[in-house]
């Protein structure tokens, strides 16, 4: 079979030759008890840089010793892509949510050899899940792979926005000592109200990390959690997020990217937080109207603004979020630490495996098979 997988570029200064650590911690098991992947066997050290073009998810080796065809690249937008010109007799196609390859029904009518769509991480958003409905192709993603990266990403967010860190920092930087302009908008997380937008595996996490700190935790989501969790985390659940926003300093956003989501940040429902809130976005940025948060921004109804996601990825160099005050972009970094990578990798082999000796794919990892929603798809996208 043809494996056509699209990975971000190397790093400017080329692919490491030696990493900052030797070795990352070993879990052994995903918070909720779920096994981390379990591959036959993997080609590559954990901890090495698995998500770029020469890194190849480790996947070379196993796959051309199986008798498959892997094209690995990174040109992904255009008529002339790389991408496009492989993608029609491409049996299976491979990519990150932070490159995403975007699999539109345009691209899936050319692909007429496709037969599964693999994100190697979590949010398979790239993928136009109602044709692979419709035209029966499967997908499949790694779940929990980089769950508490996300998690851990956010809070810092939280942290560098409200304390206004980066302003302190280029102070630094810039050989400065300005402590007035250093603290002017600086304020503790304690004691502030702190709102998470779907408490799944990542909101969760991002609830249980930021309870020591002294604040009161809200959320919304489609499942509410158990009574014995809400008591142990003192979250007050709210039926909508409308309901929510209007309760919190400190917004969260964890949901998938759905018809429901698009854009529902926008100029109302902003418009009904305190004056001052701050909002952090590791989901989708699609969620958030773009224009809405500039706005939002600069008036004073939001004090900052952090994301991990955009839309379009990459985003474009005038995309309106790299010059906005007060914000603390990222360029979708959270979910793609080396220790993520080598979970989705190995995730992403253990799916291969099962694809092609005719295994059935674990069910925490299906988003859609068989013509319908799967797994873990049909808890987060269908219909409640």
């Amino acid at each position: 079979m043809k494996v056509l997988c699209v990975l971000y570029p190397d790093p400017i200064d080329g692919y490491p030759p030696r990493y900052a650590r030797d070795s990352i911690p070993v879990i052994e098991r995903y918070p909720n008890g779920q096994t981390l992947p379990t591959p036959s066997a993997v080609d590559f050290t954990p901890g090495e840089l698995l998500g770029s073009v020469s890194g190849e998810l480790g996947l070379r080796k196993y796959l051309e010793d199986a008798g498959h065809t892997l094209i690995v690249t990174s040109d992904k937008e255009g008529p002339d892509s790389e991408f496009e010109r492989e993608l029609p007799d491409a049996d299976i196609v491979i990519s990150q949510p932070f490159w995403p390859a975007y699999l539109t029904p345009d691209r899936l009518a050319k692909a007429k050899n496709l037969k599964i769509a693999i994100t190697a991480g979590i949010g398979s958003d790239h993928v136009d899940l109602a044709t692979a409905i419709d035209r029966g192709i499967t997908v499949a993603e790694v779940t929990y792979s980089n769950s508490i990266g996300v998690a851990e990403h956010t809070v810092m967010m939280v942290l560098s926005l409200v304390r206004d860190y980066l302003p302190q920092y280029k102070i630094v930087l810039d050989g400065g000592w300005n402590i007035a302009d250093a603290v002017k908008r600086s304020y503790d997380l304690e004691g502030m109200d702190v709102g998470v937008f779907a408490a799944g595996r990542i909101g969760r996490a991002v609830l249980e990390r930021l309870k020591p700190f002294g604040v009161r935790l809200h959320y919304t989501d489609r499942f509410r959690l158990a009574p014995e969790v809400e008591a142990e985390l003192g979250a007050t659940f709210y039926d909508n997020i409308q309901d929510l926003v209007k309760n919190v300093d400190v917004l969260t956003v964890h949901a998938p990217l759905t018809d429901e989501t698009k854009g529902l940040l926008n100029d109302e429902l902003l418009g009904t937080m305190r004056r001052g809130s701050y909002i952090v976005n590791p989901a989708r940025g699609a969620i958030a109207d773009r224009d809405a948060i500039v706005r939002a921004l600069e008036s004073g109804q939001l004090a900052g603004y952090a994301g991990d996601v955009w839309f379009p990825q990459p985003a474009p160099a005038d995309h309106p979020w790299r010059t906005m005050p007060h914000h603390g972009m990222t360029p979708h970094t959270s979910g793609t630490s080396l220790p993520s990578q080598a979970r989705y990798a190995a995730g992403t082999r253990e799916i291969l495996e099962a694809f092609l000796g005719g295994e059935p794919i674990r069910p925490e990892y299906l988003i859609v098979d068989g013509g319908s929603y799967a797994g873990t798809g049909a808890h987060s996208y269908a219909s409640k």
